[in-house]
């Protein structure tokens, strides 16, 4: 496997909601890569969690890019509520969309980028045609709904199949995993093939605080690429 970094994407889907601005702002500091924004509607998953004016109210306080990860059905009518609210990346998962390759021109036709999410049970075959219309995408190591759950170990061989379909098309396609993500399993996430890593409670119930947390996690994903390399 060749040499490649580790970026770290914190969803703050488990964060104090009653200081989610000073949350952002202490994450940008930490140094992560972008914020993740877990969008649920009860429907698709059973959760519900924040719409656009909550990610908009965040957006002027820090410059770290914002991707929006839309675990809703149907999720075309409000693909541009959230591009306006300021996320540069909006996910879609395939099995709630009635046509892929429209949704993502969609995104697209806004001025973001597109990505896809993909749940444990869904083959890769459901987004293999569309890799060329993406800029990255999520293998969920998690069922979605619910903030931390136990890593899906099983979930590996995906994203190593994954890494080396798009490595094989030569594709500048970024490889995610959202899902039980700590520093006790970043490593063979990494060694599978993942390179960006959304991580949500292992960061806020580190005792020693966030930007500890992301700097013990990160060390870790690195020291497994290196060891693959």
């Amino acid at each position: 496997m060749s040499q490649r970094g580790i970026e770290i994407a914190p969803s703050v889907l488990n964060a104090d909601f009653a200081r989610l601005g000073e949350t952002v702002v202490e994450l940008e500091q930490a140094g992560v890569g972008r914020i993740h924004w877990d969008v649920m509607d009860g429907q698709f998953v059973p959760n519900i969690s924040m719409g656009p004016a909550v990610i908009a109210s965040c957006r002027p306080l820090v410059s770290l890019p914002f991707e929006a990860h839309l675990m809703v059905r149907e999720p075309d009518g409000l693909i541009r509520d959230f591009v306006e609210a300021g996320c540069g990346r909006v996910l879609v998962h395939p099995e709630a969309c009635t046509h892929l390759h429209r949704t993502l021109g969609v995104i697209a036709s806004l001025g973001a980028e597109p990505g896809v999410a993909i749940n444990p049970a869904t083959p890769l075959s459901d987004v293999e045609w569309v890799l060329e219309d993406v800029r990255q995408v999520l293998v969920m190591t998690v069922n979605p709904g619910f903030g931390g759950q136990a890593y899906l170990g099983s979930m590996e061989p995906k994203v190593a199949a994954l890494r080396e379909l798009v490595d094989r098309r030569g594709l500048q396609v970024e490889v995610e995993v959202d899902g039980g993500i700590a520093a006790d399993t970043i490593g063979s996430a990494a060694a599978a093939g993942a390179e960006v890593f959304v991580v949500g409670s292992a960061l806020f119930r580190d005792p020693e605080g966030v930007a500890h947390a992301v700097s013990e996690i990160r060390g870790r994903g690195l020291d497994a690429v290196s060891r693959a390399a």
